[in-house]
């Protein structure tokens, strides 16, 4: 088994990375998505948060109110990281249950958004970044993700900088370019990323 860890900055195009490297074969762990399971209705993780942040990222249906948190926390570094310390611990938990599920041979990808922030890089046999410069992310956000300026701005200098993921990276994807430039470079590390699993074995 091949361990890749995925990360990029919001807005870089991570998530068509993913969707590539599921129809190549690969076992993808996607931390967002277990990031929303881990807090649904009834679970400790939305209790924790409850708690520290009150009933108002309560939705009236009893659901986590998604945005109201973000407007909350991704402009605050003190309750940003005490929302990241109820949930990564669960995250992390439930990720290394679905990759004890994955075969000998298969690579298994975890599409990680806050891998190089939080030091992860060292749980994976290799790491992969998605690139895009600011501006072109920055873009993406506003104009395909309906997000106002202010709010996207927060969000990425929330993250770590393009320096710091480089700084963790085997392979860079560069992705400023339109689609169609994506799908020959996706596809070129993933038949590198093949090679190494071939080789572990």
């Amino acid at each position: 088994m091949l361990k890749v860890g995925l990360t990029g900055g919001i807005g870089a195009g991570k998530s068509e990375v993913s969707r590539l490297f599921v129809s190549y074969g690969a076992v993808l762990i996607d931390a967002d998505k277990i990031a929303r399971e881990v807090v649904e209705p009834g679970t400790p993780g939305l209790a924790a948060i409850v708690e520290a942040f009150g009933e108002g990222v309560l939705t009236a249906e009893g659901t986590l109110d998604r945005p109201k948190l973000g407007s909350l926390v991704f402009a605050d570094a003190e309750r940003l990281a005490t929302l990241n310390a109820i949930v990564h611990p669960l995250v992390g938990a439930r990720s290394a249950e679905l990759e004890r599920l994955a075969g000998p041979e298969d690579v298994v990808v975890h599409d990680v958004p806050l891998l190089a922030e939080n030091g992860l890089a060292p749980l994976y046999d290799l790491v992969v970044v998605v690139d895009a410069s600011a501006g072109t992310r920055l873009d993406r956000l506003v104009r395909i993700r309906g997000m106002a300026e202010e709010e996207a701005r927060n969000r990425m200098a929330a993250q770590a900088t393009a320096e710091q993921r480089r700084a963790v990276a085997d392979l860079v994807i560069d992705n400023d370019g339109p689609l169609d430039a994506l799908e020959p470079q996706v596809r070129k590390v993933w038949e590198q990323l093949r090679e190494r699993a071939a080789e572990s074995r």
